[in-house]
């Protein structure tokens, strides 16, 4: 019997049992449960696996030493970060297009995403890519601007189709008009960076309809083809249109450090004329006490000569490992996207449902994977590889890959 007279969130209840990735973690214990003695390999939630490059970790070391003399000391500081971070994202990331005062660095941009959906709004109207990461659905109901699951996906909710067949990027003639635009590139799940000509109709589409474009660039950095933008403010206009969300989590190994960065242009106006960038600077002040300082320091130390090598050295590790693994299931003669531009290897199994694939690998393979369906209605049919691991590791999961789908 309850106590509470209080009741509980209504839009909670129309999510669908839990967040992805705890739910595979879930099923991964059970599985480990059933065969206690198997060695599994986790290529499913996008996690890093490499050691911080030394010299970013040294870095965190000394400014943590450095708390502890009196001359090192510091408490809270700006919560919009630390001036000489914001002034290196500014001029490493978009050098003339964006200024530091522009640039909030926080805890990450998933955090960041659900701060922008209390800032937005409950009367917003929200498109999303399909498939794409679940954090955007997710907020978006827990904000009650959807109806009801349907059984495919959630009423009410634009659902941007991206798949093989339009080079996973969505017909935007077919797109209705909405308020507030997630889009993400390279995309998580499917690896596909969109084009400098799909980014411009992209904009041109938000601008035209003055709707509000939430730009996730968590990959950029992995993009090798030149015409694919790194930074959605490369596009003329978007500046007047787009918030752009980053992080250092798959640059430099910070998933469990935490930091990342928002950048709202000064130019983003509401429709009354009200500033964006004001409402953000405000929501940060109230909401959030700062990205650590110690972790900040580590952020710095990415982008100085040194660290920017060793990130990149990194981020190219990673790159190589999604080669393996993509060129592992072309050879078994599967369909396979991404892995040239982002960590993530979209691979199709056509004709069967996400979870049973995923429970086939787990089951035959001892391997996590990701269930495409995870991701949207338009993820059926797919499951994620994710690049994030040990080079033995993948090579490990090749090898079993190899011994039960080789033959098909």
């Amino acid at each position: 019997m309850a106590v509470l007279k209080v009741f509980r969130n209504e839009n909670f209840g129309k999510l669908q049992a839990g967040y992805l990735f705890p739910e595979i973690a879930r099923r991964r214990r059970a599985h480990q449960e059933a065969h206690p003695d198997a060695q599994i390999i986790s290529l499913g939630i996008g996690d890093t696996t490499e050691p911080l490059p030394q010299y970013i970790a040294d870095a965190m070391a000394k400014a943590a030493a450095g708390l502890g003399t009196r001359e090192g000391y510091s408490g809270y500081g700006a919560e919009q970060g630390q001036g000489a971070l914001r002034e290196a994202l500014a001029s490493t990331f978009y050098p003339g297009m964006v200024a530091a005062d522009e640039v909030f660095v926080s805890d990450g941009s998933k955090c960041d995403i659900s701060r922008l959906q209390v800032m937005f709004g409950a009367d917003k109207s929200i498109a999303a890519q399909d498939p794409s990461y679940p954090v955007y659905v997710d907020t978006t109901v827990m904000m009650g601007n959807t109806g009801t699951h349907n059984g495919t996906g959630f009423d009410g909710i634009e659902y941007m189709v991206c798949t093989p067949e339009n080079n996973f990027f969505p017909d935007l003639a077919k797109t209705k008009r909405t308020d507030i635009i997630f889009f993400c590139s390279p995309n998580n799940p499917t690896g596909a960076a969109a084009t400098r000509d799909q980014l411009k109709q992209l904009v041109k589409f938000a601008r035209d309809n003055g709707s509000l474009l939430v730009y996730d660039a968590a990959y950029a950095l992995y993009i090798s083809n030149p015409d694919c933008p790194k930074t959605i403010y490369e596009i003329e206009g978007a500046d007047e249109i787009a918030i752009e969300t980053c992080s250092f989590s798959k640059y430099a190994g910070f998933t469990g450090v935490r930091l990342g960065w928002t950048v709202v242009p000064k130019k983003l106006r509401y429709a009354d004329g009200s500033s964006v960038h004001a409402d953000w600077n405000r929501m940060m002040t109230t909401c959030f006490n700062g990205a650590s300082n110690i972790v900040q320091a580590g952020g710095l130390a990415c982008l100085q000569p040194e660290g920017l090598k060793e990130m990149y050295g990194l981020i190219n590790f990673y790159k190589e490992n999604a080669t393996i693994l993509k060129n592992t299931f072309q050879e078994m003669g599967f369909s396979v996207y991404g892995g040239e531009d982002a960590p993530y290897v979209w691979v199709g199994f056509p004709g069967k449902p996400s979870w049973d694939v995923f429970a086939e690998i787990l089951e035959k393979c001892n391997i996590v994977t990701t269930p495409g369906s995870g991701f949207g209605p338009a993820g059926e049919g797919f499951v994620r590889a994710s690049a994030f691991g040990s080079r033995d590791n993948i090579m490990e999961a090749v090898r079993r890959f190899k011994e039960v789908y080789g033959k098909q």
